[in-house]
């Protein structure tokens, strides 16, 4: 590119940014139908946008979040398996790549911090991580939906609502409670049974760090003025970071302490206990 179609080209996205800017300077804060308290009370609480899930009740819209994730993976892992997996060969081409790395990384994770009795955790790693990964991500979509009273929201992640936070922190906690038992019996169940707070704190770190893109991203669109170019910058820099961060954080706490209950506790010698005796 010439110098002159340099200059030429860096003028038109000024002039698009400076008439961006005029506008919404302009046309100032329009009129909106609740505050913006009562807009970011709402994402947290989900008291006032809820939606019929097929007429029989009404439900936050993280719970059709929840569901549609839920169906694209299913689908996808289907298709996967039906479809790819049987062609897959000995070199492997760019899609059977990726999913061989996606699959090793986490199978690795697993495997090397928790040594002792990993039959399905590399298996729960992968599933948790692809949740939280794609669930996060497919707030990016803005999928709309219709709420009880009229209303046109986006859908959003399914783990920024605090009950499918609570839902995988608690399972994740179970995945790592079972790790106790198969490790040592009934004392990897109370070893684990101690440690109460800990499905409470993966939960709310969980939930807080999603959470915070949210409020983010509705405090920037809530304003006209600056509803222009910057929601795209700040949701897609929220919304990355925190799939990619989250589901390494989740992944590797819940490999972790499955690796620390599930080692096997080594048992004193009846000689060196009469000699301490």
């Amino acid at each position: 590119m010439s110098k002159k179609r340099r200059l030429i080209f860096i003028a038109v996205w000024v002039l698009c940014a400076a008439a961006f800017l005029v506008s919404s300077l302009l046309i100032g804060s329009a009129q909106k139908s609740e505050t913006i308290k009562e807009a970011m009370r709402d994402a947290v609480l989900h008291e006032t946008n809820k939606i019929s899930f097929f007429g029989i009740l009404d439900v936050n819209p993280a719970v059709v979040s929840a569901y549609t994730v839920t169906f694209l993976i299913l689908i996808f892992a289907a298709a996967v398996r039906i479809f790819f997996v049987p062609k897959f060969k000995e070199i492997p081409g760019k899609f059977q790549l990726l999913i061989e790395e996606a699959v090793g990384f986490f199978d690795s994770l697993a495997k090397s911090n928790s040594p002792h009795k990993n039959y399905f955790l590399g298996s729960y790693v992968f599933t948790a991580g692809t949740y939280i990964c794609l669930g996060t991500l497919f707030e990016l979509l803005g999928l709309q939906a219709i709420t009880t009273e009229g209303h046109s929201i986006s859908l959003p992640a399914p783990l920024a609502d605090i009950n499918g936070a609570i839902a995988l922190g608690v399972t994740s906690y179970l995945i790592i409670l079972s790790g106790g038992i198969l490790g040592n019996g009934f004392k990897g169940m109370l070893s684990t049974l101690k440690e109460f707070s800990l499905p409470i704190s993966m939960s709310f770190r969980l939930f807080g760090a999603l959470l915070s893109g949210l409020l983010v991203t509705e405090l920037v669109y809530y304003y006209v003025g600056l509803s222009f170019a910057l929601p795209v910058i700040v949701g897609v820099m929220f919304t990355a970071l925190h799939a990619l961060i989250q589901t390494y954080v989740l992944t590797m706490l819940t490999a972790v302490f499955y690796g620390e209950v599930s080692e096997k506790t080594p048992k004193k010698d009846k000689k060196t206990r009469r000699k301490k005796i």
